[in-house]
């Protein structure tokens, strides 16, 4: 009798299985090296967003680089250059905050 009809249906069955297990070892490999470090950064960068003070140096991401005067819930006004522009922007537009530092004792002295 041929029973090579059994081993084939077998071999069928254990191809499937690793083929599954691959798809769900590619599954967390995405997940620890793509999404989890972009949900990282987006944290990291709402809670740059959401600590803006007045008086903070702020550089969007257009490039313009000026001090905050005021702020509302999603947005706030920069002042920028020595003619005191005042431009509004939404805290989105945000790249990079510099904090104010007013303790005198924390700057570096120059000699």
């Amino acid at each position: 009798m041929n029973f090579a009809f059994l081993t084939a249906g077998a071999e069928g069955t254990a191809g499937m299985a690793s083929m599954f297990i691959m798809l769900g070892v590619m599954v967390v490999v995405m997940y620890l090296f793509l999404y989890r470090p972009q949900k990282k950064q987006q944290k990291k960068e709402a809670e740059m967003r959401n600590s803006l003070e007045i008086g903070d140096e702020v550089t969007t991401i257009g490039g313009i680089i000026g001090r905050v005067i005021a702020i509302k819930e999603d947005t706030f006004v920069m002042e920028t250059g020595s003619d005191r522009t005042k431009i509004r922007f939404r805290r989105a537009a945000i790249q990079a905050v510099e904090k104010l530092n007013l303790d005198p004792a924390a700057t570096p002295e120059k000699k």
